[in-house]
């Protein structure tokens, strides 16, 4: 370095450091070069260190959501990509993040051992032990991941219609589902249960079948009546039913089980049947709509314009096997006192970690919740490692969150999504103003408590530094490749 350089970049570090005393945190590097050159022997001042937490998740699987040791230092003055994070620009409240709890979930991990199984749950729903798992879904009736398609009035031979509904029975869940869900319940008991029905009964539906067909419309006041003996069953097992979807994928008919229902369909069956029935026996379960993909936006928004069905309805909910995660701000836009949910993404036996971590963390994590909904659901919190048991025709590559055989417990991708939000972002929590960076896809929460909540993904293909600004405490902090953080203040 020549003199006149050398008396230039003095002159600016005097100038810089009397106006932002932080600013030798950024000089640190360049005054490294003039004290070896000049000999001089100080040494630099350390970075200033923050009391940010950061848990991590690199895609290599070198880390996984653990919690950093190194302190994060305090921002500094450089030219990094910045998110500012505004606890004063606030969205949606948040009700939760989980998993569907399929009967095939239940069925696993009611087979394992009394201790091992505690321990298990203890890790997946207690918020200070564990990753404090707040929402779950589970299939009214059978699901594709249970061994054969059922529903709660399945009729003997030769009867064809029980209008009363006599034969109403949740006895098939009673066997894993209930006295799994209460033992969740003992470790949370404020766990939020939104329950979804694959298929009405099949003498009910215009194939006969449990696949495909739809809802006969003399059946729709029976139907609805199911619903409320449902919702009545689990209470009398202790068990709330917070809300309920009216049909998991209307308009995917061809899984085992399944049922077709047009968006005219849905809102007539909500409007002169199950809403009105849930008003007359005080079901204070709330309804969703839709519960499919995010490129038929049409079909809740319908439904919301519809003012005798739209009074009974809660929201709507949405899947991401076709459109794209900000398609359901429009339903937002359109009916902003509507709520919006995410109630399933599945993650597949035949993906990569990498990749699965960055897409359902960009898309359900923290796209889904920049995108107005109270929480995010993935598929599937438990299979074995045969991914069974499914239904004739049912999904043969679904992946649990969980792999269990017997006692032996294997966490896969999903766990670690999943923990990115669930054990920070409690119910109750806020979503508040971040800026979005393709690079650095994020999304802050503010706690009931006060706490600041980020979750940041390196959507890159290299390492990228980059500063966090809050009002409380500003950090710079850097994400290897494909890396998901968790920073909590």
């Amino acid at each position: 370095m020549n003199l006149y350089k050398h008396m230039f970049f003095l002159l600016t570090t005097l100038m810089l450091t009397s106006c932002d005393p932080a600013i030798s945190d950024v000089l640190e590097g360049e005054t490294n070069v003039v004290e070896d050159q000049t000999n001089t022997g100080t040494t630099p001042p350390e970075p200033e260190n923050s009391n940010v937490g950061l848990y991590l998740t690199t895609s290599n699987q070198s880390e996984l959501f653990r919690l950093q040791t190194e302190s994060l230092p305090l921002a500094n003055n450089n030219s990094n990509f910045s998110i500012s994070v505004d606890s004063d620009v606030t969205y949606q409240e948040m009700d939760g993040f989980g998993y569907t709890l399929t009967g095939g979930s239940a069925l696993h991990l009611n087979n394992m051992g009394a201790s091992q199984r505690a321990d298990l749950l203890n890790e997946l729903f207690n918020p200070e032990e564990g990753i404090g798992l707040s929402y779950l879904r589970v299939s009214i009736g059978a699901s594709d991941l249970d061994a054969e398609p059922f529903s709660y009035d399945d009729l003997p031979v030769g009867q064809t219609e029980d209008l009363n509904l006599d034969h109403f029975s949740i006895a098939k869940d009673q066997e894993n589902l209930t006295p799994i869900l209460k033992e969740i319940l003992a470790i949370n008991p404020d766990i939020k249960i939104l329950g979804s029905p694959w298929s009405a009964p099949s003498w009910m539906k215009t194939s006969n079948s449990t696949i495909g067909g739809s809802l006969r419309p003399q059946y729709y006041s029976v139907y609805a009546n199911y619903f409320v003996k449902y919702i009545q069953a689990y209470q009398s097992e202790g068990i709330t039913i917070d809300a309920i979807t009216v049909q998991n994928e209307p308009l995917h008919d061809g899984n085992n089980p399944s049922m077709y229902m047009e968006a005219n369909d849905m809102a007539t069956f909500v409007k002169n049947h199950l809403g009105p029935t849930f008003a007359a026996e005080n079901t204070q379960t709330k309804i969703i709509v839709w519960d499919h993909n995010a490129d038929v936006t049409s079909y809740p928004i319908s439904i919301f314009n519809d003012p005798a069905a739209n009074q009974y309805i809660d929201g709507s909910a949405f899947h991401l096997y076709g459109g794209s995660i900000n398609e359901l701000s429009q339903v937002h836009d359109a009916h902003p006192d509507k709520n919006l949910y995410f109630t399933e993404q599945w993650v597949s036996s035949d993906g990569e970690f990498a990749g699965d971590l960055a897409w359902h963390t960009r898309e359900v994590i923290i796209g889904a919740t920049r995108n107005w909904c109270k929480n995010a659901l993935q598929w599937n919190l438990v299979s074995n490692s045969q991914l069974e048991p499914h239904t004739p025709g049912g999904c043969t590559q679904c992946l649990g969150a969980i792999t269990v055989d017997g006692n032996t417990v294997t966490r896969n991708v999903g766990y670690y999504i999943m923990a990115h939000a669930s054990k920070f972002v409690r119910p109750g929590s806020v979503r508040i103003g971040s800026n979005y960076d393709a690079d650095l896809p994020n999304v802050a929460f503010e706690t009931p408590e006060g706490k600041i909540v980020v979750i940041v993904l390196n959507n890159s293909a290299v390492n990228k530094p980059f500063n966090i600004l809050t009002s409380e405490e500003s950090i710079s902090t850097s994400l290897a490749a494909g890396a998901v953080g968790t920073y909590v203040w």
